[in-house]
């Protein structure tokens, strides 16, 4: 048995199918059975129907805008007197130059007013060289906990962070003291 659906916006004029609210008109097409069966089937193009679960011409669900989520904002007394206001935004695969790693972006605010992107870029070659020292690989929250950590130490060394919004990075040269205060 294959069934066909197809949907559309618009009055029904009588036609085979149900109505989903509104004008949306979804009619349905099962063949595979005779007409004895009481079954009676559309009589609609074939190209303008879609399978159950797999559409003909491409994806079932197709791309969506990022959904607005609620973040949990976190609070942060730095050394330098500011208080900041801090999310976690997103992270992604990237490069910086010819490096390969992850970034890491935080929404910060002083003010509760303004907020600025700070990206914390993550050097994979840093990471994979320290494992191989070590014997043990990096899991995800704990390259996340390296970036934050770095996030922390960018608050209590620079200033005027609003003003000047650096990209932070976790290279070689950072990673043993970062993971340090994380007792890794």
């Amino acid at each position: 048995m294959l069934i066909r659906t197809s949907c559309r916006v618009g009055k029904s004029n009588g036609e085979t199918g149900f109505n989903l609210g509104g004008d949306a008109v979804c009619r349905f097409l099962v063949t595979g059975y005779r007409e004895s069966q009481h079954l009676r089937p559309c009589h609609l193009p074939p190209t303008s129907f879609l399978q159950v679960d797999m559409a003909v011409l491409g994806l079932n669900n197709p791309c969506m805008p990022r959904p607005e989520a609620a973040h949990r904002v976190k609070s942060y007394s730095a050394a330098t007197g500011f208080v900041y206001q801090y999310y976690f935004y997103e992270v992604e695969k990237s490069k910086c130059g010819a490096a390969e790693g992850t970034e890491y972006v935080y929404m910060v605010s002083v003010d509760r007013k303004h907020v600025f992107p700070v990206r914390i870029f993550v050097n994979k070659h840093a990471l994979d060289r320290y494992s191989a020292r070590t014997g043990r690989e990096f899991t995800g929250t704990e390259e996340y906990a390296v970036a934050k950590m770095r996030l922390f130490q960018a608050f209590d060394e620079v200033e005027e962070l609003s003003a000047k919004t650096p990209d932070l990075l976790v290279d070689e040269s950072n990673l043993e003291a970062l993971l340090s205060q994380l007792d890794l």
